[in-house]
């Protein structure tokens, strides 16, 4: 699609969708993947002033009594709901008892709608502070959370990245991704930044899983990006096949600019495997960088706008923002005041929730962090993990999940793909841990015993000391929800449907399956 078809096409739909009902408080509600007629169906209804609301399709195809699916289309109260084919979502559809079911093939349909008055009197009445999105949290503690983005929030983060990264308006980006639209790290920072740059995205059907990443792996053999985003599981992923396939390396680093990662902070590991890949490939090291944001912030708060030499460190508060690193429970918690911060929640017929901000106008986001060098804060904030992930032991010491997890995984490249924390109130900390694919066993277990020995030998607290570790031999399922659509771990959710596994860990006579570890020599911890 060209930009010129683009633009015709958001016009004729939205006169459609305000035909059909949709209007200010009567969302348009998209269920599907991302796809071309999904991407038009957004941007026709935020034309003409007309919330969006992506849902995750895993809520649509991989529930059986679809709970939050009814929970998050009964707050939204759309006119119309969208999905490409509505043969998978049957079943989804179903249990809505959806109003006016929009296809891919209903979309071609409308796109020959003649635009009139009402929409160019809608987009007209479009402000800074329209509702242009509805995007739902993950919903792991409870239901979905729907969060207003408006018009302001949108376009303040893409000037935003304009202003940091003005290399944008040398070079049109061109970006292969397959980020869900529904989160808004795809929807908003990827997506919005080639329209803002001018520049070209091809929409990939792979993800960092099992019998997926094939796709995004082919894909890259097709297109040569400038910019690349993923996250730490599909870098990882990516780094495996750049080490095995020398044209595949070729053709990734062939206009390559900058690469990005963010959801989850990146091993120290997999980075470096990515920089030997660029060195090998084209005699040079591209770029690394991150940034961090929420739904809240539409997403992006701070940004690596300048060289880093190591995973870990999220940049610093971009043009506009304020951040604060407020104490709560032995960490500073990053709070954000600026124009990209969401008024509220969603609430049926259209009123909005407000934010809880602090005293100070702040909105607390449940993300610790820290000044990379206290003395010089120019050198940028390191992401220290989630609050809510934190945890303490039997013995009162708090746990820094976000800390110990990635300690683990880089003491144990590149055999550990991923683990689990385990040990709240209890008396020490343990690992469930996830292999790379195709790790053999026994070197598995070898490795893993070096591994987190050397890391216990230099984390001698208990608080950073591992006692146990388990091999899990099923990888972390998405149909379980236990890995999300964006390829990271569900920590609650694992440690719910794995509880039988957990209590192996803390088994008085551990069976053999379980990798004990000595104590160290101050006896800091004992398994």
């Amino acid at each position: 699609m060209s930009y010129a078809e683009t633009l015709d096409s958001a016009r004729a739909l939205g006169q459609a969708f305000l035909e059909l009902g949709a209007g200010v408080e009567r969302p348009v509600a998209l269920l599907s993947d991302n796809s071309v007629a999904h991407a038009l169906v957004q941007l026709g209804a935020m034309l003409a002033g007309i919330p969006a609301a992506p849902v995750t399709p895993a809520y649509s195809l991989q529930s059986n009594d679809h709970v939050k699916l009814r929970a998050i289309v009964e707050t939204i109260g759309p006119a119309i709901v969208f999905v490409d084919d509505p043969v998978p979502y049957g079943r989804a559809l179903a249990a809505l008892g959806a109003p006016a079911v929009l296809t891919a093939a209903g979309v071609e349909a409308l796109r020959r709608t003649r635009p009139g008055p009402a929409v160019e009197r809608a987009a007209a009445a479009v402000t800074p502070d329209t509702v242009a999105k509805v995007l739902f949290t993950s919903g792991s503690t409870g239901h979905p959370k729907g969060v207003v983005n408006s018009h302001r929030m949108l376009c303040s983060n893409q000037q935003a990245i304009r202003q940091v990264w003005p290399f944008l308006g040398e070079r049109p980006p061109v970006v292969v991704d397959w980020l869900p639209w529904s989160h808004t790290f795809g929807g908003n920072h990827n997506f919005n930044l080639v329209l803002a740059s001018h520049g070209t995205l091809y929409i990939d059907a792979g993800k960092p899983a099992p019998g997926r990443f094939e796709t995004t792996l082919a894909n890259l053999r097709d297109i040569s990006p400038t910019l690349y985003f993923n996250v730490p599981r599909g870098f990882d992923l990516l780094a495996t096949a750049l080490e095995t396939d020398d044209a595949l390396a070729r053709r990734f680093f062939a206009d390559l600019e900058l690469v990005f990662y963010a959801a989850a902070a990146l091993p120290q590991s997999t980075w470096d495997r990515l920089e030997r890949a660029a060195e090998r490939t084209i005699g040079r090291r591209v770029p690394l960088v991150s940034a961090w944001g929420s739904t809240e912030t539409a997403p992006l708060v701070t940004s690596v706008h300048f060289p880093i030499a190591r995973a870990g460190v999220i940049g610093l508060p971009v043009p506009g923002c304020a951040v604060k690193l407020a104490p709560v429970e032995g960490k500073l918690e990053l709070r954000v005041r600026g124009p990209n911060v969401s008024p509220g929640g969603w609430r049926p017929g259209g009123a909005i929730e407000p934010a809880a901000l602090d005293a100070d106008g702040f909105l607390p986001t449940g993300d610790a962090g820290r000044l990379e060098d206290p003395e010089r804060p120019e050198k940028g904030i390191v992401f220290d993990g989630r609050l809510a992930e934190n945890f303490k032991l039997s013995s009162g010491s708090w746990i820094a999940v976000g800390e110990l997890r990635i300690g683990a995984v880089a003491a144990c490249a590149p055999v550990m793909q991923d683990a689990v924390v385990c040990g709240h109130d209890r008396d020490f900390v343990t690992l469930l841990v996830f292999v790379a694919p195709g790790v053999d066993a026994e070197v598995a277990r070898v490795r893993l015993a070096e591994g987190l020995s050397a890391h216990n030998a230099a984390h001698p607290h208990p608080a950073l000391r591992i006692a146990r570790a388990l091999v899990l031999s099923e990888p972390p399922s998405i149909d379980a929800g236990e890995i999300t659509d964006k390829g990271y771990l569900n920590q609650r959710r694992i440690l719910s449907r794995r509880a039988a596994d957990v209590e192996r860990l803390y088994a008085g006579e551990p069976d053999a399956g379980v990798l004990v570890l000595p104590p160290d020599a101050a006896g800091a911890a004992r398994a």
